[in-house]
């Protein structure tokens, strides 16, 4: 049986992301069943980016489990020094049960994967990042009790990782998305092409996006690596902001959600962000449950 990776929510099925959904809400009420499921197995946390979320949760949930991490980053092992990816993966693939890859260049995790005999889990490329998105559906999933019929608003920059996983999110369960973003900052042609759009609006006005949602969901306008584009971007982005007047266009009792780190005052106001139809922080704990679910689900 070829091994199993999730790079992307592409690499699963509606039914076993919904599964791994399933799973996350029992590992979170039970944690003690689960305690033991990855007693002898090491799990590798090669990360080329700072972290605080990803990494954290994902080296608790290992010893959650039963497991061990073993953190890496590329200046302690010889990928720093040249050695090929190809060679780094197959080396890699005698010691351990399953890696978790935190990068830049998506294309370095799909190399990865490709010469890897044990599970690759994307913890975050410039492309996607698809662990976060498996936390925030299953916290929708906590919050509104059910995914038929929610109208999720993604509001910021169209072309960052985080719209990228909700399109593909959104097309392969079914969501219904609009996303409000500057026509200057579209999605990638390639994420688009390779998803079902029939549930999902791209547009230029974050009131039309924002009308009637369920949920409303942004991220930072300047990413890692995005620095030296700040003042541009700010400029850009400046009518992108989830603020009381946004909230009040979306449904009563509309969530709101942040994959954080949060600027308050840029993407979203402070009041907003930290008010009672906030989430964040439960967002931020439930990439613990849903990566638990998925690393079951892989390295068992």
């Amino acid at each position: 049986m070829p091994t199993r990776h999730f790079l992307s929510t592409d690499d699963f099925s509606k039914k076993e992301l919904m599964d791994v959904l399933f799973s996350a809400k029992e590992v979170k009420s039970k944690p003690n069943k689960y305690a033991d499921v990855l007693k002898g197995k090491v799990i590798g946390l090669l990360f080329n980016k700072p972290s605080t979320r990803t990494r954290v949760s994902f080296e608790a949930g290992i010893y959650q489990l039963g497991g061990s991490a073993i953190f890496l980053t590329e200046k302690e092992i010889q990928i720093g020094r040249g050695e090929s990816i190809a060679d780094t993966a197959k080396v890699l693939s005698r010691y351990l049960n399953g890696i978790v890859i935190r990068t830049f260049d998506h294309q370095h995790l799909v190399e990865f994967s490709q010469n890897s005999q044990m599970p690759v889990i994307n913890g975050l490329s410039d492309l996607l990042h698809p662990c976060q998105i498996l936390a925030d559906v299953f916290t929708i999933l906590e919050k509104k009790k059910k995914i038929d019929g929610i109208k999720i608003a993604y509001i910021g920059d169209g072309s960052n990782n985080m719209a990228h996983s909700w399109i593909q999110m959104a097309g392969r369960i079914g969501l219904t998305l609009s996303i409000a973003t500057p026509s200057s900052y579209p999605p990638d042609k390639k994420i688009l092409e390779s998803s079902d759009l029939k549930n999902i609006e791209i547009t230029d006005d974050i009131k039309k996006a924002a009308k009637n949602a369920d949920v409303l969901y942004t991220d930072v306008w300047v990413s890692m690596g995005q620095e030296i584009e700040r003042e541009k971007r700010l400029n850009q982005f400046k009518n992108y902001q989830i603020n009381k007047d946004i909230l009040k266009i979306a449904s009563p009792g509309a969530i709101v959600m942040h994959c954080l780190p949060a600027h308050p005052g840029e993407e979203i106001t402070k009041d907003v962000l930290y008010g009672p139809q906030s989430c964040i922080f439960d967002e931020a704990e439930n990439r613990l449950h849903a990566q638990k679910a998925l690393m079951i689900k892989l390295v068992i």
